[in-house]
């Protein structure tokens, strides 16, 4: 009997940069692993999309339409290229319009994409409905997305066999277009039983010939195994990677995968050789890359606070960069507590960045202190429906912080079109107005303009750039400024009036001796000359007075919003920072005038460091 080949999508070039360098990897360092892979006989790439969109962005000072161009040109014209989509946030952390999402599918298919995978954390059909509609009628392959993971321990009400059958049935009575189903567990937390019956019950609702793919990640340990259970439960595809971004918080190798499968009756077509020198040449082109170590472990604790490989490692570099990194193991543990009482989300970007950011919150600040936004906007319904209700304390203390009402209604109707925003930013800059630019306007916001007003910086990990700084020079120590000279010698005389009358008052040098002289009413005094005192030098000034604005977290100062001397309300927005992709925006707690600013944009605060000084 001839063995079923199993397909497979080769994710190295977007989803194992982004499980192992937080998606920031330069186009150029990675071409020559491509070309490799392509005569190794690989034909299906992912090759964007998820985070892989905005970080060319952020990090790496890249278009990614023309990282999309060169990967087309790479691989030639019949390669199936996929990228990852967000329902209605698509390649965003916010959600978009209507005619952004349209402008997104279009942007896509102009520049090489096949196929984009398209999923909703929430699992809100509402949320896919038209952005599976935009992606069909520009001419793409629409793969849909079930968002699945285990829940922490203790939780139940949802993320069930019988929770994601629900969903496939909504999918085949609704009229949204798609031409394949995909099954995500972005957290790789699934138990492989359960993945089973997830398939085989699924195998059996679609009709004949669907092509069913699952998508994981080896953090916790089980990837192979969830990928075997899927196959033998009905499943046609699956999601492999190549060394060295393969296993741990990516996928499992395509020769991991290979070898698991011989004595099945499955098998996938590679020829291991050319695989094996595929990977040689990506091993070569990535070894100036600092690969994190967690990114490398499997780590056991990741079954009880789901977070995804893609999201893990983002977030740790983050937290190198703000130097909160000796967190991690207890925002992590927190994230369990977030999970429980938020309704139950799937922890897949952006909601596990709602989950880490609000565990990140939770930590720093003291457990719900601090609603973060979007963690907020979440339970109060602002991103669609949550499988289960979340705990109604926290629904409270959401709508209280944030003082918004619960939300019940579709999410795109809330928004504004997008086009005409994004018009006015690029002309009031001076840039082109293109379909391009707009995109990068909408999707990426600040961070896109100041990449098209050349003022992005590369923030890439190399092991070269640690060994190549210049060790510090330390600065030799400011002089003490001299003491200010002492006041002339010499009797100090003074006018006081008591009662009516005027005295003048003289006190003498050194005894303090002290001689007061009645004077007629209303006439004049003659007073000493007063002493000429020297100014004190700036050091010893007396500080301006004022509140101080502290930062609320550890980040990273995205924007400042005013300047010294402008006046503020209270609760108006002072500057923005970032941490954890989350954008913060600091408040005046008062009204009052910006005294001093002490920070500067792209500058790494810690919590509780001065940012301004407001007189109130």
């Amino acid at each position: 009997m001839s063995k079923k080949v199993i397909k497979f999508m080769d994710t190295s070039f977007r989803d194992g940069f982004q499980s192992v360098f937080g998606a920031r990897v330069l186009t150029k360092d990675f071409l020559p692993a491509l070309e490799a892979s392509v005569e190794a006989g690989i034909t299906h790439f992912e090759a964007g999309g998820g985070a892989r969109f905005q970080s060319l962005f952020f990090y790496c000072n890249e278009s990614a339409f023309d990282m999309m161009d060169s990967f087309r040109s790479t691989v030639g014209s019949d390669a199936n290229l996929q990228t990852l989509a967000r329902g209605i946030n698509v390649v965003a952390l916010s959600q978009q319009p209507r005619d952004i999402i349209d402008l997104h599918a279009k942007m896509f298919k102009k520049h090489g994409i096949t196929t984009i995978r398209n999923f909703d954390a929430l699992n809100d059909m509402r949320n896919l409905a038209y952005s599976g509609e935009r992606i069909t009628a520009h001419g793409l392959h629409h793969q849909i997305v079930i968002a699945i993971m285990e829940l922490p321990p203790g939780c139940e009400g949802a993320h069930t066999p019988e929770f994601y059958m629900d969903r496939l049935q909504q999918i085949l009575k609704s009229e949204i277009p798609f031409d394949s189903i995909c099954f995500k567990d972005s957290t790789g937390t699934a138990n492989p039983r359960k993945v089973y019956e997830i398939f085989s019950s699924a195998r059996k609702l679609v009709p004949e010939g669907t092509t069913i793919w699952f998508h994981s990640h080896d953090t916790a340990g089980t990837c192979v195994s969830q990928y075997m259970a899927a196959i033998e439960g009905g499943a046609d595809g699956i999601d492999l990677a190549k060394s060295p971004v393969s296993s741990g918080t990516a996928q499992p190798d395509i020769l991991t995968m290979w070898h698991a499968l011989k004595g099945t009756d499955f098998t996938l077509d590679v020829d291991y050789e050319k695989i094996l020198t595929a990977e040689e040449v990506f091993e070569d082109a990535m070894k100036d890359y600092f690969f994190p170590p967690e990114s490398r472990t499997v780590s056991p604790t990741i079954p009880l606070s789901p977070m995804p490989g893609g999201a893990l490692t983002a977030n740790t570099m983050m937290m190198r960069d703000t130097g909160t990194l000796h967190l991690y193991p207890k925002v992590i543990k927190e994230m369990a507590e977030v999970i429980k009482v938020g309704g139950f989300g799937t922890s897949v970007t952006p909601v596990s960045q709602f989950y880490f950011q609000q565990a990140f919150l939770n930590v720093t600040q003291g457990q719900w202190k601090k609603i973060n936004p979007s963690y907020g906007d979440m339970v109060l319904g602002y991103f669609g429906r949550t499988p289960v209700e979340p705990d109604p304390e926290i629904v409270k203390l959401a709508s209280e912080q944030l003082d918004k009402p619960v939300f019940k209604g579709n999410p795109l109707d809330l928004l504004e079109d997008g086009i005409p925003k994004a018009t006015k930013i690029l002309e009031e800059n001076k840039l082109p107005v293109n379909d391009e630019n707009l995109f990068i306007v909408a999707s990426c916001e600040a961070k896109g303009l100041d990449f098209l007003l050349g003022k992005a910086k590369v923030q890439v990990r190399k092991k070269s750039d640690e060994t190549e700084k210049p060790a510090a020079v330390k600065k030799p120590a400011k002089p003490a400024p001299p003491p200010p000279p002492p006041p002339p010698s010499g009797p100090r005389s003074y006018s006081i009036a008591v009662d009516g009358r005027t005295y003048q008052v003289v006190v003498a040098e050194g005894t303090g001796a002290i001689q007061a002289y009645p004077t007629p009413m209303n006439a004049p005094v003659a007073m000493a000359p007063a002493p000429q005192v020297a100014a004190p030098p700036p050091e010893t000034a007396v500080p301006v007075s004022g509140e101080e604005v502290i930062a609320p977290t550890p980040g990273n100062i995205v924007r400042i919003e005013v300047n010294v001397g402008d006046s503020v309300e209270a609760d108006q927005t002072v500057l923005v920072m970032e941490a954890m992709k989350m954008e913060t925006a600091v408040k005046a707690p008062a009204a009052g005038k910006i005294l001093e600013i002490h920070v500067e944009a792209g500058q790494t605060v810690q919590t509780g460091d001065p940012l301004l000084t407001i007189a109130i």
